[in-house]
């Protein structure tokens, strides 16, 4: 499958929000020549996925943001250049439209009206391409792994033909399986298509064998308004020349930040050993509908976290929804210390209602518009202190310091759902710490960070430990689980 590459030229281009009156990003001045693979850098929040957007033509018209300068692919506007751009996401669930795998990879065709006979040529090389040709075209997106999910949604993006590849952080979710799966998939259709490919990642070393170039963006300072393009060239130059101010910017540079800054959060005070767990699983049997894990048995204590990983798909999710209280056990029991539980009905929090949860149990989702529910990011952390008694004055301090901590202080007055994924992800963590609970559920945590964000993540999770906290984090991030010194529960697939 050769595909004709496409070129991308800005010149001065900047996008302001309109609610949040800011500038996503401005000055922004590159070429990307046909058939290069680009990796674009920059600290989390500073515009990339506004970028990516823009290329692929769905940032939004005049009612959500101004654009100034111009941005095109191969002369042409973004938003008018069907099937020229492919965007995957980071999250293959939001990507993924129908019930069967031929179905699903379809559906880009379609909308650009390609012939029947024609689509389903494409499906088939595409899903071949991706690595997904010994699965039928019947089988069910809901079966598929991470991993396999996010290549299907890849496979989609290739069978319209796009002369540009985008990809936002498209291992950001997946274990390190479907990492593998997803670098090795792109790494071959990049040698049979000749696709120009821009990939956003903050952990470089993933993509680093198939990149010829890096661009670094810089967020638009709010006073001088200086942003745009701050770094450009081989990932040899750019790492070599500027890997010291990449670095301090909060970017992973390949085999400098883990080794040098991480440890920072390692010692903890543990609760000892002897001490009656915060929450346990006893006999567990837990799914949605269908068990996922059975005969479970767990024990967690205040001051210690304990880190949930395996693979996707294997219900780590589901179960840290049960443990929260949020999901009812198929059989066995969840349950909570007498001490946390006073004042609540009964020790199993799936039967408490939702103010009984309030400062016991906090439950940070997956998904961070999940538990959005105030119109300004201020009144979001707020939220929780509130509704734990504390009057206004008290509440907006919590809020005011929970923001600051977090980085996100200039949205305070922001709309939660403008901001980007990794600012998104921070604001969830903060409006539940803000409610100081005894025992903390985070799912996933730490995705879409760069270094410097991470790094404040971690010094929060162990601070709360520290304070007799009882911490429970899905995760794939390996270094958040060392940096931690967390203890491991591994999961593998029902009835491995």
């Amino acid at each position: 499958m050769r595909i004709t590459p496409a070129g991308v030229e800005a010149k001065g281009w900047g996008w302001r929000h309109t609610t949040r009156k800011d500038f996503a990003l401005r000055d922004v001045d590159l070429t990307i020549r046909p058939g290069e693979h680009v990796l674009l850098l920059g600290a989390s929040g500073a515009g990339k996925s506004t970028l990516m957007a823009a290329l692929a033509g769905v940032l939004g018209g005049p009612e959500e943001g101004d654009q100034e300068g111009t941005l095109t692919v191969d002369g042409i506007d973004p938003s008018v250049a069907r099937g020229k751009v492919g965007l995957v996401l980071q999250d293959p669930d939001s990507q993924i439209i129908l019930e069967r795998v031929g179905d699903d990879a379809a559906f880009g065709c379609e909308n650009l009206n390609v012939p029947r006979d024609e689509i389903w040529r494409r499906v088939r090389e595409s899903l071949d391409l991706v690595g997904l040709d010994g699965i039928s075209l019947e089988r069910s997106t809901r079966h598929l792994s991470g991993g396999q999910r996010q290549r299907l949604a890849l496979a989609g993006v290739l069978a319209m033909r796009p002369g540009l590849l985008l990809l936002d952080e498209p291992t950001a979710n997946l274990d390190p399986e479907g990492v593998r799966e997803v670098h090795d998939a792109v790494r071959d259709v990049l040698a049979n298509t000749g696709q120009t490919m821009v990939v956003v990642e903050h952990h470089i070393d993933v993509w680093l064998d198939l990149i010829d170039r890096v661009i670094v963006i810089g967020h638009p300072n709010p006073d001088s308004h200086v942003g745009g393009v701050i770094a450009d060239g081989t990932p040899r130059e750019v790492f070599g020349e500027y890997g010291d101010l990449l670095a301090a910017g909060g970017a992973w540079v390949p085999g400098r930040a883990i080794a040098e800054r991480a440890p920072q959060a390692v010692a903890a005070v543990r609760a000892d050993a002897t001490d009656e767990p915060a929450l346990v699983a006893d006999d567990l049997s837990f799914g949605r509908g269908t068990a996922l894990g059975e005969h479970i048995d767990l024990a967690f204590r205040s001051g210690e976290v304990t880190a949930l990983m395996g693979p996707n798909g294997a219900g780590k999710s589901t179960l840290a929804l049960t443990l929260a209280g949020l999901l009812k056990p198929l059989a066995g029991h969840v349950r909570v210390r007498a001490d946390i539980a006073s004042g609540a009905r009964g020790d199993e929090p799936n039967l408490w209602r939702s103010r009984e949860l309030l400062g016991r149990i906090g439950m940070v989702f997956q998904e961070p518009e999940h538990q959005f529910a105030a119109p300004l990011v201020r009144d979001e952390v707020a939220i929780g202190p509130k509704s734990m008694g504390a009057d206004e004055k008290k509440a907006y301090a919590i809020a005011d310091e929970m923001l600051e901590r977090m980085n996100l202080s200039r949205f305070a007055k922001a709309n939660p759902y403008t901001l980007s994924g990794g600012e998104k992800r921070r604001l969830s963590v903060a409006s539940m710490l803000a409610a100081a609970p005894r025992i903390l559920v985070m799912d996933e945590p730490t995705f879409g960070q760069d270094f410097t964000t991470w790094t404040e993540m971690v010094d929060l999770i162990a601070g709360v430990r520290d304070q007799g906290c009882a911490v429970i984090v899905v995760t794939h991030d390996e270094p958040l689980v060392e940096a931690l010194d967390a203890r491991r529960i591994m999961f593998g697939f029902a009835g491995e």
